[in-house]
């Protein structure tokens, strides 16, 4: 019997702290930065975003996202038999943040890893989950985007440190013989690491280099929506799917012109595209699982509907996830 995946449960955390585009014009004002609510709003699309509190980790809003996925799906802790974590902003070196939240949620025994792909990271984690369970090395698995980028940031450059939120995201992934994930699709082309980074690294127990995040913004907007109507198009072929199957495009929250151009590029009305960019800010990994749970609990994104989920991130990175939800 022909095994899927298909995600039975959606969960997603964010921290308390909530800071509009006026509570960021009034932090960075002292530090001499210019920046308004209409410029942000005007070049991204947001409004407001979710910074952490001192002594919570990614561990932290994975473990709470996971908790509300398993409680969606029905399932318990015991039943999971894999952890995947995408992340860019781990608990520490190591362990992986994979390996504390499996502690966090009382599991033992399961394979856990993070991925390292960015902003395209949940996509990446999926495709793999999705693999392992098509080759039955699993049944039931969590899938989780979580990062707290509001630590990578600049508050000295305004054209970074708006666009970044912090929050967590989460799936279950179970084995099905009614088809869940029906295809995915990604890539990666290092030649453009300098675009958008955090060079710094640890050695010798200091940081060197910048452990800032870095970024060209033109030249990430305009790699994106080539990739990313490049990836969905792909996406669609290996289903045998056309654009006019998609019920709702869940992509990667990092700014609303790139999402409205890849949209329109894909022929897609704005009305079928799940927007929380607008609330939370580009939250890297955790962006797409943020958007799918929002979507799911407001009762936009049913069951039955086909959803194409995709993200673009440093890297340079991007995939998507064509599924039946």
């Amino acid at each position: 019997m022909t095994s899927y995946a298909r995600i039975t449960g959606t969960g997603s955390s964010l921290p308390p702290q909530r800071l509009t585009n006026a509570d960021m014009v009034a932090m960075l004002a002292p530090r001499g930065v210019e920046t308004s609510d209409e410029w942000i709003v005007e070049r991204t699309g947001i409004r407001a975003r979710h910074f952490v509190a001192e002594g919570v980790y990614a561990s932290d809003l994975a473990a709470d996202a996971c908790q509300r996925a398993m409680d969606a799906a029905g399932v318990a802790p015991s039943d999971i038999d894999l952890i995947i974590v995408a992340t860019s902003t781990p608990d520490m070196v190591f362990p992986s943040t994979a390996a504390i939240l499996q502690h966090k949620l009382g599991i033992a025994g399961c394979p856990v890893f993070d991925v390292q792909a960015v902003c395209s990271g949940f996509i990446y984690a999926l495709t793999v989950a999705d693999s392992l369970i098509r080759s039955g090395t699993s049944r039931k698995a969590l899938v989780v985007g979580s990062e707290i980028f509001s630590r990578l940031l600049d508050f000295n450059d305004r054209t970074t440190c708006v666009l970044f939120g912090d929050g967590a995201g989460a799936v279950v992934l179970e084995s099905s013989d009614v088809p869940g994930i029906l295809a995915t699709d990604i890539h990666a082309d290092g030649k453009h690491t300098g675009i958008l980074c955090v060079p710094g690294h640890v050695s010798g127990g200091q940081i060197l280099g910048d452990p800032l995040l870095k970024m060209d913004g033109q030249a990430v907007f305009k790699l994106a929506v080539g990739v990313l109507e490049d990836t969905a198009r792909a996406t669609l072929a290996k289903a045998g799917k056309t654009t006019e199957d998609i019920d709702w495009l869940v992509p990667h929250q990092a700014n609303i012109r790139i999402m409205h151009s890849t949209a329109r590029k894909l022929k897609l009305p704005l009305d079928k595209v799940v927007v929380t960019v607008d609330q939370h800010g580009n939250t890297s990994a955790a962006s797409i699982p943020l958007a799918l749970d929002h979507a799911v609990r407001l009762g936009q994104i049913k069951k039955g509907d086909t959803v194409m989920l995709e993200g673009v991130g440093g890297g340079f990175t991007w995939g998507s996830v064509l599924l039946d939800f």
